[in-house]
């Protein structure tokens, strides 16, 4: 499109550039040419022609390179054309050219060919007449006429060509998005990655519930009460006059664990007090190891209390 814009506003000075290196060119005389002053001609035609063509090969450039950067910014990849031996590998070629990606690249070519085509084909079918016009016409004539009909050609290609773009960029986008989503697995994994296998994380934590269950156990003897709920819940309290500013929970449980510790209790003679309130609130208030809070040490001295008294000692 670019430099179909460019051959709309500069074809009328290109013509006439054009022109002027022909007439000076065949008012040459042949019989003056040395290999001096041929050297020195092809010079002065390599520095016409480039002069004519610098505006539409520079227009080209710089197009694409604009055009590439509003798409994707500005990329600076030398990675990309670095030799790799991978690229010489037939098999990986193979694999290229009837990939699905290159079948589906094949097929967009084709409808693009397709309507470029079409276009180009009914242009020429309803100017024809004009076309045929330029047998009978002098070399201005000739010239105008080619050039009105190849820029009309050119802007009807370039804007099918356009709308082609828009419709692939569209495709485009849509496609890059979608394969930078992630699958379910691949979001499984990167879970996995960061946060470790679950199923190892599981094996850890019923590790460290056992061994947080067996040292539980072990301290059970050093328990002075163990206050149930009666069958569902059991807390064993600990209390030593000379070390304990009040009573610690040493050991707490629910279903198995309850019944675990009141096996373990009645094995050292522990005395077991049902008191389902008291034995509820120790679960859900106190952890393992700590003291009792403030408002339950009225509840647990009367608990304690029943102990001493049971074994003959004063509270």
């Amino acid at each position: 499109m670019a430099i179909t814009l460019l051959f709309l506003n500069l074809s009328p000075k290109i013509g006439d550039a054009c022109s002027r290196m022909l007439v000076s060119y065949l008012q040459l005389d042949g019989r003056n040419l040395s290999h001096g002053n041929l050297a020195q001609l092809t010079l002065t035609a390599v520095s016409d022609f480039a002069k004519l063509m610098a505006p539409i090969f520079l227009v080209a450039v710089v197009s694409a390179v604009a055009a590439n950067c509003l798409q994707v910014g500005f990329l600076y990849t030398p990675a990309a054309i670095a030799p790799q031996l991978n690229r010489i590998n037939p098999l990986s070629g193979m694999q290229r050219i009837f990939s699905r990606r290159a079948l589906f690249e094949l097929l967009k070519s084709l409808i693009k060919v397709y309507f470029v085509g079409l276009v180009a084909w009914q242009f020429i079918r309803n100017n024809l007449g004009a076309l045929l016009t330029v047998l009978y016409q002098n070399a201005a004539g000739m010239w105008e006429t080619i050039r009105t009909l190849s820029l009309g050609l050119a802007v009807r290609i370039a804007v099918t060509f356009l709308v082609l773009a828009v419709a692939d960029y569209c495709y485009q986008r849509y496609e890059y998005n979608k394969s930078m989503k992630m699958s379910k697995q691949e979001i499984k994994e990167e879970l996995r990655q960061m946060e470790g296998d679950p199923h190892l994380k599981a094996r850890i934590r019923e590790s460290q519930r056992k061994i947080a269950l067996q040292r539980m156990m072990q301290d059970i003897p050093s328990a002075t009460v163990v206050v149930t709920n009666p069958t569902h819940l059991a807390v064993a309290l600990r209390y030593r006059e000379a070390e304990d500013d009040a009573p610690v929970v040493v050991a707490k449980g629910a279903g198995y664990i309850a019944q675990r510790i009141r096996e373990r209790a009645k094995e050292h003679q522990i005395p077991l007090v049902e008191n389902k309130q008291v034995a509820r609130m120790l679960y859900d208030q106190v952890e393992l190891g700590q003291a009792i809070p403030v408002d339950l040490y009225q509840a647990v001295a009367e608990i304690l209390a029943l102990v001493y008294r049971a074994k003959g000692r004063s509270y």
